[in-house]
């Protein structure tokens, strides 16, 4: 008996993308859908404005126009939509294992190699390190109490002393501290670190590293924390 093809998961369509990205922002910021409507209707009126100043009372210009400023507070409901969206994850997952994983594997851009495997964790509180290579050097990133992450993180440096000699190593820790970086700015700090690497030199510090590794690979580090399916959260 001939084996049946295996079933391809369907991807959410656009509108079902729209719809959970509503749900998603709205449970964070209640206010979202009486802003929404506002914009749409500051939309309709001030194409209805323009209108009239343009075409007079003409019935075809104005509904023309009002039909453009609908549009135009369509975009501005998305725009606003999108940009709360960006801050409302940042609110959930903040102080949860794996965030800073999650932020790094997917805002840093092209100029950085990182992923949202820690390369240093503690089992049994969750504390982890990360380590994110690229243009401005190395950066090892902290997620947790400091000082329980002070020996992954000199062990880390240590490593990253050793394998790429002359690139400087920056250490950030995530957190609410003095000298701590908030998870919704630790992109922004990262890409902020001035250049002091070309792309050659980029490409085999990596190499270099992941070289490293791939020699400690028996260590019990996992493949990766989804910060969204944690089901529950140690204190720190």
């Amino acid at each position: 008996m001939a084996k049946s093809a295996p079933v391809t998961e369907k991807r959410p369509g656009f509108f079902s993308q729209i719809r959970s990205l509503f749900r998603f922002t709205r449970d964070v910021y209640g206010w979202l859908p009486w802003a929404q409507i506002a914009i749409l209707i500051a939309g309709v009126l001030i194409g209805l404005i323009i209108g009239f100043l343009i075409s007079g009372a003409s019935v075809l210009g104005l509904i023309l126009w009002g039909f453009t400023g609908l549009m135009f507070g369509v975009l501005g409901a998305m725009f606003l939509m999108t940009r709360l969206s960006t801050t409302a994850m940042y609110a959930k997952i903040d102080g949860m294992p794996g965030a800073s994983g999650h932020v790094l594997s997917t805002s840093l851009g092209r100029n950085w190699s990182a992923s949202d495997t820690p390369v240093g964790i503690n089992p049994k509180t969750q504390e982890a390190v990360y380590r994110v290579v690229g243009r401005g050097g190395i950066v090892i990133v902290g997620e947790g109490a400091r000082g329980r992450l002070t020996r992954l993180i000199n062990e880390e440096r240590q490593k990253a002393q050793r394998v790429a000699h002359g690139v400087p190593v920056t250490v950030l820790y995530v957190g609410h501290g003095d000298d701590d970086v908030a998870i919704a700015d630790l992109s922004k700090t990262i890409k902020k670190l001035p250049k002091a690497i070309d792309k050659a030199t980029m490409a085999a510090v990596i190499r270099r590293i992941e070289s490293v590794s791939q020699s400690l690979s028996s260590l019990p580090i996992p493949k990766g924390i989804d910060p969204t399916r944690v089901r529950s959260q140690r204190p720190r």
